[in-house]
């Protein structure tokens, strides 16, 4: 099925991203306590035990275009998207949004398992027309039903998949849906953490080709998580390498895979 333009939106002009950023983060850090229960640590005399997931991270991201963390698992990099989404407070550090036409720009998330973050419950209507209702983006059920008809076909769904529940899809469709869902809140930001490493290859490139597409079409920004570097060369504009909760490296993206300079890169 022919996917439909996005109707509310603006188109960007060139695929060249904007050097102004739509995302500051500086010295930016997160720290957990992992230490055995209170009752324990008495006992046994053991002092609380914390760790450093995040430690001192500085990066931008220029508007319209696509930074990625890439590193193993472990490295911090998710913790990284739940900061900057604001899942987890930080520790120490800023997370800046400035300013866009305006409004203040929040950050909207794709999440890695997309069966887990759908409610296995509700309808995709109901899924997708959600941020609608809390954000009140659309006043009648029929202008929701609307909206929600437009980001199913956005995606390469139909109005008539919004009848079914989650289970009733594959995996590359869920994540179709979850993509449907960010978008109802009609952001600029999206944040997404490895949305492709559960589908199968082929079903990658669909789901890959699918955010370019979005992304050139309407200017979005994306910060992009990933271990997989073949994808992350298909998406990003710039790379930076974490290791140890550290960012050892940050480059453009094929002068990255050119020459790159960490050992660890």
């Amino acid at each position: 099925m022919t996917a439909a333009p996005i109707p509310t939106g603006t188109q960007s002009q060139s695929q060249t991203p904007d050097q102004t950023p739509a995302l500051i983060v500086r010295g930016l850090s997160r720290t957990f306590d992992v230490s055995p229960p209170w009752l324990n640590r008495v006992l046994e005399r053991k002092p609380r035990q914390m760790l450093r997931a995040v430690d001192d991270v500085s990066f931008d991201v220029p508007r319209g275009g696509c930074l990625s963390l890439v590193g193993e698992s472990g490295c911090g990099k998710s913790t990284v998207a739940r900061l900057v989404t604001g899942l987890y407070p930080p520790s120490a550090g800023t997370i800046t949004f400035p300013l866009e036409d305006g409004r203040t720009v929040a950050a909207h998330m794709i999440f890695q398992d997309p069966y887990a973050s759908l409610n296995p419950r509700w309808r995709v209507h109901d899924i997708i027309a959600e941020p609608l209702r809390e954000l009140r983006l659309r006043t009648t059920e029929a202008a929701i039903t609307a909206r929600v008809a437009e980001l199913l076909r956005t995606v390469g769904l139909g109005p008539a998949d919004g009848r079914k529940y989650p289970h009733e899809f594959s995996g590359g469709q869920r994540q179709r849906i979850s993509i449907a869902r960010a978008l109802a809140s009609e952001p600029r930001f999206l944040v997404c953490d490895e949305p492709t490493s559960a589908l199968d290859v082929s079903v990658q490139a669909q789901i890959l080709n699918l955010m370019r597409r979005l992304q050139d079409d309407f200017g979005l920004t994306y910060l992009f998580i990933s271990h997989d570097l073949s994808v992350v060369r298909h998406m990003s504009d710039r790379i930076a390498v974490m290791y140890l909760g550290r960012i050892v490296e940050e480059a453009d993206t094929e002068t990255l895979f050119a020459t790159p300079r960490h050992p660890y890169t």
